[in-house]
């Protein structure tokens, strides 16, 4: 069961959400809250595996309320829920622990989509907030990385490969059977990309792979 707590200041967005949530048999709501004091006092008795954040709360910022959560409840995953979705807001949510970042029109099955993925330790980003961090990403980054981030230099044939997947949205599960081998493997796989390369999150694999054009964007 996944354990959801909602912190929104208006009543009609929570209301909502929980009527949604609700009917969904693998999901629990453990609390809501309208501002930032109420949420951190619900996280003290309240266990949440997801917790839906607005990024604007009457009395503090969600972002600052997602760096002092993660810090302070590591197995809460912070899911953002806003109708801002410039590339500072999101990449300030990133930058302070979020694992994803939706926009406030997106459907039912996407929200529920990625409560789920988040919910197993995986990033989830809707599509449109995807392009703003890669079209931000691309104008941006001009200075190449050095010789020895060279993914051809750096990662063996089936790393390499493993990258290219993973950068063309491909999950754990998928790579597997696709390439034949277990589910652990890719993830350890995926681990040692990560650490030849000097990567943080997905997203930043994803930026790598575009810079160096293993994948078109």
């Amino acid at each position: 069961m996944i354990k959801v707590l909602l912190a929104d200041d208006h009543t009609i967005v929570r209301d909502g959400i929980k009527a949604l949530l609700t009917g969904q048999d693998d999901i629990s709501i453990r609390g809501e809250a309208s501002n930032g004091r109420d949420l951190l006092s619900l996280m003290k008795s309240a266990e949440a595996d997801v917790l839906l954040l607005d990024i604007s709360l009457p009395d503090c910022s969600g972002i600052d309320l997602c760096e002092s959560i993660r810090k302070d409840y590591p197995g809460t995953q912070v899911l953002f829920l806003s109708m801002y979705t410039t590339e500072e807001y999101i990449f300030n949510a990133i930058k302070a622990g979020a694992q994803g970042y939706l926009p406030k029109n997106i459907s039912q099955s996407e929200l529920l989509l990625a409560i789920r993925t988040i919910s197993q330790g995986s990033e989830y980003f809707s599509e449109s907030i995807s392009n703003t961090i890669l079209k931000s990403y691309i104008k941006k980054a001009k200075d190449k990385e050095p010789e020895n981030l060279n993914p051809e230099n750096s990662l063996s044939k089936r790393e390499f490969e493993i990258l290219k997947l993973f950068a063309e949205g491909f999950s754990n599960p998928q790579i597997a059977e696709q390439l034949f081998i277990s589910t652990r493997t890719v993830e350890s796989h995926k681990n040692h990309i990560m650490q030849k390369l000097n990567l943080k999150s997905t997203v930043d694999l994803v930026k790598f792979a575009i810079r160096h054009q293993i994948i078109e964007f």
